[in-house]
């Protein structure tokens, strides 16, 4: 996917205007909302393919706006976050985040980032090649890869995208060692040069 509609919320202007600068530089479509209700307001209006998250809003805290984001949407969603405790991070994936950016960051690693998430909603949206039509059963666990949906002992267990691909990695090589580079290549659609530590929170 080269180019898409991202909607930026953030509510510092000077750097909401910097990455909406570099977002278009690299032909996407930005959107900018400086509060939770402009954000949501926003969504409603039109579609967007992608959000970037600030956890910090003055008007409602980010990770009760991925929550309700989350409710009524699916696309791909990045937090930008200041906050550099764990528990933040764990909260933002558990609500439905798919992946975070710790502030102050690198503008390539924003964009490889943007880049993966927008790759990989592509691809689950059926525009690439269909995932396996396979069940795999591992003790009490049942994983159904095409179906995306994980059941344990008969009852459907929630999880978040990021959640359900990193399971579906590592039962797809049972047995098997997995180096850490693997992982972020398949699940995330980047290397782990960007010393990002979302797989340990998210395991």
């Amino acid at each position: 996917m080269n180019s898409a509609r991202i909607l930026l919320v953030e509510d510092d202007l000077f750097l909401a205007e910097q990455l909406r600068r570099l977002l278009e530089e690299h032909h996407h479509q930005c959107l900018v909302a400086h509060t939770a209700e402009q954000a949501l307001q926003t969504i409603t209006q039109q579609s967007v393919d992608l959000i970037i998250l600030d956890l910090g809003l003055p008007d409602v805290d980010g990770i009760d706006l991925c929550r309700r984001l989350r409710s009524r949407w699916t696309m791909p969603v990045l937090i930008l976050t200041a906050r550099s405790d764990a528990l933040d991070k764990v909260v933002g994936l558990e609500v439905g985040a798919d992946d975070y950016l710790t502030k102050p960051f690198e503008p390539k690693e924003l964009l490889a980032r943007v880049r993966a998430l927008l790759r990989r909603a592509y691809e689950y949206g059926g525009k690439s090649q269909a995932a396996p039509d396979t069940v795999v059963r591992v003790d009490a666990l049942e994983i159904d890869l095409e179906g995306r949906c994980v059941y344990r002992a008969g009852e459907r267990v929630p999880m978040t995208r990021i959640e359900f691909d990193l399971l579906a990695e590592l039962v797809r090589h049972a047995n098997k060692p997995l180096h850490r580079d693997t992982l972020f290549e398949k699940v995330w659609g980047y290397d782990s040069e960007f010393n990002t530590n979302s797989l340990e929170v998210i395991i």
